[in-house]
């Protein structure tokens, strides 16, 4: 059986047509692979410098387990939450990344003119979808600089404006915050446009003591600050409290009694406790002086006030205005006398002064 030109020119298109498809599946295929195994080694780079930088904070704080690290000082802590988040959003970004460009490549190898067209329609969809999407954006941004700029961790008591409370969980995208009552609040990262951090670094216990009007105020400064004192030296609190106590003094008087105000820097986590154990001593030592407190407040400064008082009771030194003395002042001009000029009006009697005394001044303006 012979085949003629028909048949064979069949078979040879057929041929051509499996080589194409069977070149371009091996490139797919390629492509594919290659996703895999650059998605792989990124996330093995990835997992090992985080493990890294955990190990080495764990090795700081000399602890085995990272829920021991608690105990630890709070910096070692914040460096393991904020490099573990960084590194789950890196693992995303790449991963989304490679798929992409997959993606891509794999419709170059299919067809390269259809590239130009998709480009197009990839352009247009990107354009509607960053319009719907810019919230998503914005709190993802956002999120990424609040991990990364350790603004925020769990278990920080935050305040951002939209809700007050224990921070429970973060992520780039949203924050949730447990508020004294109870309720879970969930406050988008990108409507977060202040955050005031109150567990990072040390806090301040502001006490305002009113006193009656006719109490010896030294004495009760001496009796407020002993106790506080001798708060400081306790074992049980000493760890707790940074500086010694301060008495910043009369801070206001009225017509029924006068505000002394005491104050004392403790660590963040601490502030409360200190601040009740203290109100507690500074009662007992005012009852043991026979004085009837009008009221006792723990207040928490803002505004202008909050600002102005940030480095305490140490006002910035300033120099004294000089001030003139005898020595540097000139000797006073003796008074000149000459004549009055004549037709000058009389004295109240008729009488006509025949002479006038004058300044040195008053003699140079003279003509």
């Amino acid at each position: 059986m012979r085949l003629d030109a028909a048949d064979t020119s069949i078979w040879t298109d057929l041929g051509g047509i499996a080589t194409q498809v069977g070149l371009r599946a091996a490139g797919i295929a390629a492509i594919i692979v290659g996703a895999v195994l650059l998605s792989w080694l990124l996330r093995i780079v990835i997992r090992r410098v985080v493990r890294r930088i955990v190990a080495g904070a764990k090795s700081k704080a000399n602890v085995d387990d990272t829920r021991a690290i608690e105990a630890s000082p709070l910096a070692q802590v914040r460096l393991v939450q904020r490099t573990r988040t960084l590194g789950t959003i890196l693992q995303n970004i790449v991963n989304v990344t490679i798929v992409i460009i997959a993606l891509l490549l794999c419709v170059q190898v299919i067809n390269p003119d259809v590239l130009g067209s998709f480009a197009l329609l990839s352009a247009a969809i990107g354009a509607g979808l960053g319009f719907g999407a810019q919230n998503i954006v914005k709190d993802v941004l956002n999120g990424i600089f609040i991990v990364a700029e350790d603004q925020i961790g769990i278990g920080d008591v935050v305040d951002l404006g939209l809700a007050t409370g224990i921070v429970e969980y973060v992520s780039v995208r949203i924050t949730h915050v447990r508020d004294v009552n109870g309720t879970l609040w969930y406050v988008r990262n990108g409507e977060v446009t202040r955050i005031g951090n109150m567990s990072q670094g040390w806090s301040r216990v502001i006490i305002d003591l009113a006193v009656p009007v006719d109490a010896v105020i030294e004495d009760v400064e001496k009796a407020m600050l002993d106790s506080a004192k001798s708060l400081a030296k306790d074992p049980k609190w000493r760890t707790r409290i940074i500086e010694q106590p301060e008495l910043w003094g009369l801070e206001s008087v009225s017509g029924d009694a006068l505000v002394i105000r005491l104050v004392m820097k403790t660590r963040a986590n601490a502030k409360d406790d200190v601040a009740r154990e203290l109100r507690m001593r500074l009662k007992r030592a005012i009852d043991a002086m026979g004085i009837t407190l009008p009221q006792l407040n723990s207040i928490t400064l803002s505004g202008l006030e909050g600002a102005q008082r940030v480095r305490g009771a140490n006002p910035p030194k300033t120099k004294p205005t000089p001030v003139a003395t005898a020595a540097s002042t000139p000797p006073a001009a003796k008074p000149v006398w000459r004549p009055k000029r004549k037709g000058a009006a009389s004295g109240p009697e008729g009488s006509t002064a025949s002479d006038d005394i004058a300044s040195p001044a008053d003699e140079s303006s003279a003509p």
